[in-house]
């Protein structure tokens, strides 16, 4: 095994886990924020238009990690290691 191929192997193996961990963190994260908003309209529910913006921006917020994380696995991916030109290499 070159050490192209093993560059090219563990970069893969790194991306697919930031994608798998962005992925889990950000449907934890989505249910939490959720189930504290629905329990607190039925505490509250007047409260209910307040609730809902205050939720939407915290999903909000909540959803910019994934995609920072995206981003990250991306620039590592084609950046850093460049796999597509090793994975041409490689033949």
């Amino acid at each position: 095994m070159t050490s192209e191929a093993l560059v090219a192997g563990l970069t893969l193996l790194a991306f697919g886990i930031i994608v798998a961990a962005v992925a889990f963190g950000s449907a934890i994260g989505d249910g939490i924020v959720a189930s504290k908003a629905v329990e607190a309209i039925a505490r509250q529910p007047e409260a209910r238009p307040n609730i809902f913006t205050f939720m939407f921006l915290g999903v909000g917020v909540l959803e910019a990690f994934p995609i920072i994380g995206l981003g990250l696995g991306f620039y590592l991916l084609l950046s850093v290691a460049n796999v597509p030109n090793l994975l041409t290499h490689l033949h």
